[in-house]
């Protein structure tokens, strides 16, 4: 099956090595890979700040960058793809044109483990890893996607690893709003962090690396031992360390 990759600003700019096991992980699966290479930002950040104007702007680039195929858009990120699913149709309410546009994309795209799930049936990759695992359920992901248990099905296939779900609890990321109200923004951090402490992780996995580099923040800056990985690693991962 061949899918359109939207790799996300952050894996793009900071995390190269993620890029590399999301390739992976669809390549295993059975995917054909298409990465449009003019895509940029989906416009969430300017959204969330109240720059709709900008926003737009990006989103129709988006928009116009992933519709020049019909394949499915595979998403490694619960809040982009919540940007692209459910925002740009707010975004474009009152621009009938665009909003249509932004619908049909809206019908074919997807977060990562939601199409490997849902969409491709794949779920076992042969990954091992001989540790404890802490799934962190994003906010997008869980409550704006409604994607909840795919993430828990890939990591219960992992040989060797014990998994447990934290708390629903926002990490305190989101997006502008860590700067806009820092205060409580730490204080949820601060929460997420003492319930990962309790649990006994050997590492923190997460389907948004937004959150993964807010949590690793905290534990850093704590002085844990405890790591962060997106999910794409994991199920990847065939030897004990992180990539």
């Amino acid at each position: 099956m061949r899918i359109q990759l939207f790799i996300t600003c952050m894996i793009d700019s900071l995390f190269p090595q993620i890029g590399e096991a999301i390739f992976e992980s669809l390549s295993l699966a059975g995917a054909e890979i298409y990465f449009p290479t003019d895509q940029t930002c989906c416009g969430q950040p300017a959204n969330n700040a109240g720059y709709r104007d900008h926003a737009k702007t990006l989103a129709k680039r988006t928009i116009e960058t992933l519709t020049r195929s019909d394949d499915a858009v595979v998403i490694p990120s619960g809040s982009c793809a919540a940007m692209i699913r459910k925002e740009y149709i707010e975004l474009f309410r009152e621009d009938p044109p665009w909003q249509q546009r932004a619908r049909m994309l809206a019908s074919r795209s997807y977060e990562l483990s939601e199409f490997l799930v849902d969409v491709l049936g794949h779920t076992e990759f042969q990954a091992s890893f001989d540790g404890r695992i802490a799934y962190h359920p994003s906010c997008h992901l869980q409550r704006g996607l409604g994607v909840q248990t795919q993430p828990l099905e890939l990591l219960n296939r992992v040989a060797g690893a014990e998994v447990i779900s934290l708390s629903t609890d926002c990490c305190g990321f989101g997006g502008v709003f860590a700067i806009d109200h820092a205060e409580i923004s730490s204080e949820l951090m601060k929460r997420k962090l003492d319930a990962i402490d309790t649990s006994n992780a050997d590492v923190v996995v997460a389907a948004d690396v937004s959150c993964l580099m807010q949590i690793e923040g905290g534990l850093r800056r704590r002085g844990s031992s405890i790591r962060c990985a997106h999910i794409s690693q994991i199920i990847t991962m065939k030897e004990p360390g992180l990539r």
